[in-house]
């Protein structure tokens, strides 16, 4: 990684300004989830092992700049005293006078929390003058929210203009795995992607295709190459629009040199329903009034045998309907051949990682990207806001 990090900073008797990303799922105060709360706890714990002080800034939800109650940040204040065994103070402030008379009172192991962002019109305008006053709470800018990243927002970029800026722990581990693992992977080097649109990643499947050894589709895209090849698709998901895109890549591939593996059986549903009629089809075979809902046995154990021989796999995106256990089985195989390989193993997308997580088997894998559309982004090969405004090494 060529930007600097909490490593590179003498922290003792500094505070620290740190830009976290705690958008956890909540309801009435209670954490669904806690894994990116978690996630951040060692940035954190390493500053106040090294004599910083900590001033935590983060969004949650969309309150589309002004406050709303269910969105405040105490409740994750409270659960984050409780994971650090230290206590944390959350200020009713997002900046101004009494979040900077806090921040200067804070002593070397004290953590203050400003509140939620997003209840300032200023954060996602970028403007400078909010992007001002967070500076002004601390010595040095710490960027630990890798899922925040591609927003150029007062608190993930317009601050990092007015003080020293690194990354913290979670963003150097993220960029390590992700943006290191494209520059230089072991190979061969496959991707499987999934998901219902091709329009939601045409520039991921664009930019992998020119560095992979193979790129493998599932979901609901796999459906509109399959179309784009002249199969019939029955009521499947598809995307009309997307026809032309699906033949573009196709082409990509072949003048890549880069193997691109579509589904050649699928589990058909007569209806999208957890109780519907299933069966088993050529991908050739898609009579109307049936849709394909996930990838079948034959395109498993041929997706499976790929993983098996990969040195390196990024995986973004589910193989089908996963959340309904009869469509469930693509998902699943892809997780289980990626815990069972010796690969350096990638996963990112909220979906691919809740079906890892659902499974069980998220420890069985290298790195577990907590990105989402930074993800993508980065696998797209633009140049991520919050990562560019760090100071480069």
């Amino acid at each position: 990684m060529n930007k600097k990090s909490i490593r590179d900073v003498q922290w003792q008797g500094k505070r620290a300004v740190v830009r976290v990303d705690f958008n956890v799922p909540i309801d009435n105060g209670v954490i669904g989830d806690d894994t990116r709360i978690r996630s951040a706890v060692p940035t954190i714990k390493y500053l106040l092992d090294h004599g910083a002080s900590v001033v935590l800034m983060s969004h949650l939800g969309r309150p589309k700049n002004t406050v709303v109650e269910s969105l405040r940040l105490k409740p994750i204040a409270a659960h984050l005293a409780g994971l650090l065994q230290v206590e944390v103070t959350a200020l009713p402030d997002v900046a101004g006078q009494n979040a900077l008379d806090s921040a200067k009172a804070l002593r070397p192991g004290g953590i203050l929390m400003l509140e939620n962002t997003r209840f300032d019109a200023r954060e996602e305008a970028n403007d400078e003058s909010l992007a001002k006053e967070y500076a002004g709470l601390g010595d040095v800018y710490v960027n630990d929210a890798f899922g925040a990243a591609h927003r150029a927002h007062a608190s993930t970029a317009g601050i990092a203009a007015f003080l020293p800026a690194v990354a913290g722990l979670l963003m150097e581990r993220e960029l390590e795995a992700l943006a290191g693992t494209l520059a230089n992977p072991s190979r061969p080097f496959i991707t499987i992607i999934g998901g219902a649109k091709i329009s939601d990643k045409i520039g991921v499947i664009e930019n992998l295709l020119t560095k992979v050894d193979a790129l493998l589709i599932g979901g609901g895209m796999a459906n509109t190459f399959l179309l784009a090849q002249g199969y019939p698709m029955g009521d499947s998901l598809v995307e009309l629009t997307s026809i032309e895109l699906a033949k573009r890549m196709i082409a990509l591939a072949a003048k890549s040199g880069a193997s691109l593996l579509l589904p050649t059986d699928a589990v058909v549903a007569d209806a999208f329903s957890p109780t519907a009629q299933t069966k088993i089809v050529a991908v050739t075979d898609v009579q109307p009034g049936w849709r394909i809902l996930d990838i079948g046995p034959a395109t498993r154990a041929a997706y499976a045998k790929q993983i098996a021989s990969a040195k390196t796999v990024i995986w973004n995106g589910p193989m089908g309907v996963f959340e309904m256990p009869a469509f469930a089985e693509g998902t699943r195989a892809v997780a289980q051949a990626l815990a069972d390989s010796s690969a350096n193993s990638i996963v990112g997308g909220g979906d691919s990682v809740a079906a890892i997580e659902q499974m069980g088997l998220a420890d069985k894998v290298s790195h577990i990207s907590t990105g989402g559309v930074a993800s993508l982004e980065l696998l797209e090969g633009r140049v991520l806001p919050g990562v560019a405004a760090l100071n480069d090494r």
